[in-house]
Protein backbone atom coordinates (compact mmCIF):
# COMPACT_ATOMS: atom_id res chain seq x y z
CA UNK A 1 0.00 0.00 0.00
CA UNK A 2 1.45 3.44 -0.92
CA UNK A 3 2.40 5.80 1.89
CA UNK A 4 -0.23 8.35 0.80
CA UNK A 5 -2.98 6.29 -0.79
CA UNK A 6 -5.30 7.95 -3.25
CA UNK A 7 -8.88 7.88 -1.97
CA UNK A 8 -11.73 7.15 -4.34
CA UNK A 9 -13.92 10.18 -4.93
CA UNK A 10 -17.47 10.24 -3.52
CA UNK A 11 -18.55 11.30 -7.03
CA UNK A 12 -16.94 8.28 -8.66
CA UNK A 13 -19.25 6.17 -10.85
CA UNK A 14 -17.98 3.14 -8.88
CA UNK A 15 -19.33 4.62 -5.64
CA UNK A 16 -22.66 5.40 -7.28
CA UNK A 17 -22.88 1.85 -8.67
CA UNK A 18 -22.18 0.39 -5.24
CA UNK A 19 -24.67 2.68 -3.51
CA UNK A 20 -27.56 1.59 -5.70
CA UNK A 21 -27.12 -2.07 -4.69
CA UNK A 22 -29.02 -1.26 -1.50
CA UNK A 23 -32.15 -1.50 -3.71
CA UNK A 24 -33.50 -4.88 -4.81
CA UNK A 25 -34.30 -3.89 -8.39
CA UNK A 26 -30.71 -2.79 -9.04
CA UNK A 27 -29.31 -5.89 -7.35
CA UNK A 28 -31.39 -8.02 -9.68
CA UNK A 29 -30.43 -5.99 -12.74
CA UNK A 30 -26.70 -6.07 -11.99
CA UNK A 31 -26.72 -9.50 -10.30
CA UNK A 32 -24.52 -8.01 -7.61
CA UNK A 33 -24.97 -7.52 -3.87
CA UNK A 34 -23.23 -5.91 -0.89
CA UNK A 35 -21.28 -7.81 1.75
CA UNK A 36 -20.36 -5.62 4.72
CA UNK A 37 -17.82 -6.11 7.47
CA UNK A 38 -14.67 -8.22 7.82
CA UNK A 39 -16.39 -11.59 8.29
CA UNK A 40 -18.56 -11.33 5.18
CA UNK A 41 -15.75 -9.91 3.04
CA UNK A 42 -13.34 -12.65 4.13
CA UNK A 43 -15.90 -15.33 3.26
CA UNK A 44 -16.61 -13.68 -0.09
CA UNK A 45 -12.91 -13.50 -0.94
CA UNK A 46 -12.58 -17.20 -0.21
CA UNK A 47 -15.53 -18.13 -2.44
CA UNK A 48 -14.30 -18.57 -6.00
CA UNK A 49 -15.18 -15.84 -8.49
CA UNK A 50 -17.52 -14.01 -6.10
CA UNK A 51 -15.86 -10.83 -4.78
CA UNK A 52 -15.71 -8.17 -7.49
CA UNK A 53 -14.75 -4.99 -5.64
CA UNK A 54 -13.82 -3.93 -2.13
CA UNK A 55 -14.19 -0.48 -0.61
CA UNK A 56 -12.10 0.07 2.54
CA UNK A 57 -11.16 2.97 4.75
CA UNK A 58 -7.43 3.45 5.24
CA UNK A 59 -7.79 2.43 8.87
CA UNK A 60 -9.73 -0.74 7.99
CA UNK A 61 -7.28 -1.60 5.22
CA UNK A 62 -4.48 -1.52 7.77
CA UNK A 63 -6.42 -3.32 10.50
CA UNK A 64 -7.62 -6.04 8.15
CA UNK A 65 -4.59 -6.15 5.87
CA UNK A 66 -4.92 -9.94 5.57
CA UNK A 67 -8.49 -9.65 4.29
CA UNK A 68 -7.54 -6.92 1.82
CA UNK A 69 -4.71 -9.15 0.63
CA UNK A 70 -7.13 -12.05 0.17
CA UNK A 71 -9.46 -9.78 -1.78
CA UNK A 72 -6.67 -8.70 -4.11
CA UNK A 73 -5.54 -12.32 -4.51
CA UNK A 74 -9.12 -13.22 -5.46
CA UNK A 75 -8.98 -10.65 -8.27
CA UNK A 76 -11.13 -7.97 -6.64
CA UNK A 77 -10.49 -4.30 -7.30
CA UNK A 78 -9.66 -2.59 -3.99
CA UNK A 79 -10.69 1.06 -3.51
CA UNK A 80 -9.50 3.09 -0.55
CA UNK A 81 -12.14 5.51 0.67
CA UNK A 82 -12.77 7.90 3.51
CA UNK A 83 -15.39 7.14 6.14
CA UNK A 84 -18.04 9.31 4.47
CA UNK A 85 -17.86 7.21 1.30
CA UNK A 86 -18.15 3.96 3.26
CA UNK A 87 -21.08 5.35 5.23
CA UNK A 88 -22.75 6.34 1.96
CA UNK A 89 -22.40 2.83 0.53
CA UNK A 90 -23.08 0.90 3.72
CA UNK A 91 -26.57 -0.02 4.91
CA UNK A 92 -25.55 -0.25 8.59
CA UNK A 93 -25.65 2.46 11.24
CA UNK A 94 -22.04 1.79 12.31
CA UNK A 95 -20.03 0.59 9.29
CA UNK A 96 -16.92 -1.48 9.98
CA UNK A 97 -14.87 0.06 7.20
CA UNK A 98 -15.13 -2.76 4.64
CA UNK A 99 -17.84 -3.12 1.99
CA UNK A 100 -17.55 -5.70 -0.75
CA UNK A 101 -19.47 -6.05 -3.99
CA UNK A 102 -20.20 -9.68 -4.83
CA UNK A 103 -21.68 -11.61 -7.70
CA UNK A 104 -24.92 -13.50 -7.11
CA UNK A 105 -24.16 -17.05 -6.06
CA UNK A 106 -27.53 -18.82 -5.85
CA UNK A 107 -27.63 -22.39 -7.14
CA UNK A 108 -30.18 -23.81 -9.60
CA UNK A 109 -32.69 -25.99 -7.77
CA UNK A 110 -32.00 -28.83 -10.20
CA UNK A 111 -28.34 -28.87 -9.13
CA UNK A 112 -29.36 -29.18 -5.49
CA UNK A 113 -31.55 -32.17 -6.32
CA UNK A 114 -28.76 -33.83 -8.32
CA UNK A 115 -26.51 -33.64 -5.25
CA UNK A 116 -28.94 -35.91 -3.33
CA UNK A 117 -29.10 -33.74 -0.18
CA UNK A 118 -29.91 -35.34 3.15
CA UNK A 119 -30.88 -32.21 5.06
CA UNK A 120 -32.54 -29.16 3.50
CA UNK A 121 -34.26 -26.05 4.88
CA UNK A 122 -37.11 -24.67 2.76
CA UNK A 123 -38.23 -21.12 3.54
CA UNK A 124 -41.81 -20.70 2.37
CA UNK A 125 -43.11 -17.14 2.41
CA UNK A 126 -40.51 -15.96 4.94
CA UNK A 127 -40.56 -12.19 4.60
CA UNK A 128 -38.19 -10.89 7.27
CA UNK A 129 -34.61 -10.68 5.94
CA UNK A 130 -33.10 -11.06 9.40
CA UNK A 131 -35.02 -14.29 9.94
CA UNK A 132 -34.05 -15.61 6.51
CA UNK A 133 -30.38 -14.95 7.12
CA UNK A 134 -30.52 -16.45 10.60
CA UNK A 135 -32.23 -19.63 9.39
CA UNK A 136 -29.58 -19.93 6.69
CA UNK A 137 -26.93 -19.63 9.41
CA UNK A 138 -28.69 -22.30 11.50
CA UNK A 139 -28.90 -24.62 8.49
CA UNK A 140 -25.19 -24.17 7.87
CA UNK A 141 -24.35 -24.83 11.52
CA UNK A 142 -26.52 -27.97 11.59
CA UNK A 143 -24.75 -29.33 8.54
CA UNK A 144 -27.59 -28.96 6.03
CA UNK A 145 -26.55 -29.39 2.42
CA UNK A 146 -28.90 -26.77 0.97
CA UNK A 147 -31.44 -24.03 1.59
CA UNK A 148 -34.37 -23.21 -0.69
CA UNK A 149 -36.15 -19.84 -0.68
CA UNK A 150 -39.55 -20.01 -2.35
CA UNK A 151 -40.75 -17.39 -4.79
CA UNK A 152 -42.84 -15.72 -2.06
CA UNK A 153 -39.88 -15.27 0.29
CA UNK A 154 -37.59 -12.32 0.92
CA UNK A 155 -34.66 -11.46 -1.35
CA UNK A 156 -31.66 -13.59 -0.39
CA UNK A 157 -29.35 -10.65 -1.11
CA UNK A 158 -31.13 -8.11 1.06
CA UNK A 159 -28.28 -6.51 3.07
CA UNK A 160 -29.94 -7.44 6.37
CA UNK A 161 -30.27 -11.08 5.26
CA UNK A 162 -26.62 -11.14 4.17
CA UNK A 163 -25.51 -9.72 7.53
CA UNK A 164 -27.73 -12.11 9.52
CA UNK A 165 -26.23 -15.11 7.72
CA UNK A 166 -22.80 -14.10 9.16
CA UNK A 167 -20.97 -15.58 6.19
CA UNK A 168 -23.06 -18.76 5.90
CA UNK A 169 -24.45 -17.47 2.61
CA UNK A 170 -21.07 -18.38 1.12
CA UNK A 171 -20.96 -21.88 2.65
CA UNK A 172 -23.83 -23.89 1.22
CA UNK A 173 -25.98 -24.00 -1.93
CA UNK A 174 -29.06 -21.78 -1.87
CA UNK A 175 -31.82 -21.90 -4.49
CA UNK A 176 -34.15 -18.91 -4.85
CA UNK A 177 -37.51 -18.20 -6.44
CA UNK A 178 -38.74 -21.82 -6.39
CA UNK A 179 -42.53 -22.26 -6.04
CA UNK A 180 -43.20 -24.24 -2.87
CA UNK A 181 -45.10 -26.93 -4.77
CA UNK A 182 -42.16 -27.39 -7.14
CA UNK A 183 -39.70 -27.49 -4.24
CA UNK A 184 -41.65 -30.15 -2.37
CA UNK A 185 -42.31 -32.25 -5.48
CA UNK A 186 -38.67 -32.17 -6.54
CA UNK A 187 -37.39 -33.08 -3.09
CA UNK A 188 -39.89 -35.93 -2.74
CA UNK A 189 -38.84 -37.31 -6.10
CA UNK A 190 -35.23 -37.19 -4.86
CA UNK A 191 -36.21 -39.38 -1.92
CA UNK A 192 -36.41 -36.63 0.70
CA UNK A 193 -39.07 -36.75 3.43
CA UNK A 194 -40.91 -33.43 3.85
CA UNK A 195 -41.60 -32.16 7.36
CA UNK A 196 -43.60 -28.97 7.82
CA UNK A 197 -42.73 -27.07 11.01
CA UNK A 198 -45.91 -25.73 12.60
CA UNK A 199 -46.62 -24.82 16.21
CA UNK A 200 -50.08 -26.36 15.89
CA UNK A 201 -48.93 -29.48 14.07
CA UNK A 202 -50.45 -32.83 15.11
CA UNK A 203 -47.05 -34.57 15.32
CA UNK A 204 -44.65 -33.89 18.18
CA UNK A 205 -40.93 -33.54 17.44
CA UNK A 206 -40.03 -35.58 20.51
CA UNK A 207 -42.33 -38.39 19.36
CA UNK A 208 -40.80 -38.33 15.88
CA UNK A 209 -37.35 -38.70 17.41
CA UNK A 210 -38.50 -41.49 19.73
CA UNK A 211 -40.08 -43.40 16.83
CA UNK A 212 -36.82 -43.23 14.87
CA UNK A 213 -38.48 -41.72 11.80
CA UNK A 214 -36.06 -38.86 11.29
CA UNK A 215 -32.87 -40.65 10.28
CA UNK A 216 -33.41 -40.45 6.53
CA UNK A 217 -33.09 -37.56 4.06
CA UNK A 218 -35.27 -34.71 5.34
CA UNK A 219 -36.42 -31.27 4.25
CA UNK A 220 -37.95 -28.94 6.80
CA UNK A 221 -40.45 -26.39 5.50
CA UNK A 222 -40.61 -23.20 7.58
CA UNK A 223 -43.43 -20.70 7.09
CA UNK A 224 -44.18 -17.04 7.52
CA UNK A 225 -43.24 -15.37 10.79
CA UNK A 226 -46.76 -14.10 11.52
CA UNK A 227 -49.16 -16.71 10.18
CA UNK A 228 -47.07 -19.83 9.68
CA UNK A 229 -47.86 -22.25 6.87
CA UNK A 230 -51.13 -22.19 4.91
CA UNK A 231 -53.20 -25.37 4.83
CA UNK A 232 -52.32 -26.06 1.19
CA UNK A 233 -48.61 -26.08 2.06
CA UNK A 234 -49.15 -28.23 5.15
CA UNK A 235 -51.01 -30.71 2.96
CA UNK A 236 -47.91 -31.17 0.79
CA UNK A 237 -45.83 -32.45 3.71
CA UNK A 238 -45.36 -36.03 4.85
CA UNK A 239 -45.87 -34.83 8.44
CA UNK A 240 -46.66 -31.55 10.17
CA UNK A 241 -44.46 -31.32 13.25
CA UNK A 242 -44.58 -29.04 16.27
CA UNK A 243 -41.69 -28.28 18.60
CA UNK A 244 -42.98 -29.19 22.06
CA UNK A 245 -43.21 -26.37 24.59
CA UNK A 246 -42.32 -27.85 27.97
CA UNK A 247 -42.35 -24.56 29.85
CA UNK A 248 -44.73 -21.60 29.91
CA UNK A 249 -43.51 -19.82 26.77
CA UNK A 250 -46.29 -19.10 24.32
CA UNK A 251 -44.23 -20.08 21.28
CA UNK A 252 -40.82 -20.04 19.63
CA UNK A 253 -39.76 -17.55 16.99
CA UNK A 254 -38.98 -18.78 13.50
CA UNK A 255 -35.19 -18.90 13.78
CA UNK A 256 -35.24 -20.68 17.15
CA UNK A 257 -37.74 -23.28 15.95
CA UNK A 258 -35.68 -23.81 12.79
CA UNK A 259 -32.52 -24.39 14.83
CA UNK A 260 -34.28 -26.96 17.04
CA UNK A 261 -35.75 -28.83 14.05
CA UNK A 262 -32.58 -28.86 11.98
CA UNK A 263 -30.39 -30.00 14.86
CA UNK A 264 -32.89 -32.73 15.73
CA UNK A 265 -32.64 -34.07 12.19
CA UNK A 266 -28.87 -33.76 12.14
CA UNK A 267 -28.61 -35.74 15.39
CA UNK A 268 -31.02 -38.42 14.17
CA UNK A 269 -29.22 -38.80 10.85
CA UNK A 270 -25.85 -39.17 12.50
CA UNK A 271 -27.22 -41.72 14.96
CA UNK A 272 -28.84 -43.83 12.25
CA UNK A 273 -26.42 -43.55 9.37
CA UNK A 274 -23.11 -42.13 10.48
CA UNK A 275 -21.68 -39.30 8.43
CA UNK A 276 -24.48 -37.46 6.56
CA UNK A 277 -22.11 -35.94 4.03
CA UNK A 278 -21.63 -39.18 2.13
CA UNK A 279 -23.56 -38.97 -1.14
CA UNK A 280 -25.84 -41.91 -1.66
CA UNK A 281 -26.00 -43.67 -5.01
Amino acid sequence: MPATPELISPRSPRVAAARRLARRNFRGKDRLFLAEGPQAVREAAGHADTLVELFATVDAAERYADIVGEARAAGARVHLADEDVIADISTTVTPQGLVGICRFLDTPFEDILKARPRLVAVLANVRDPGNAGTVLRCADAAGAEAVVLTDASVDLYNPKAVRASVGSLFHLPVAVGVPVEEAVAGLKEAGVRILAADGAGPDDLDDELDKGTMGGPTAWVFGNEAWGLPEETRALADAVVRVPIHGKAESLNLATAAAVCLYASARAQRASGGCRSVTES
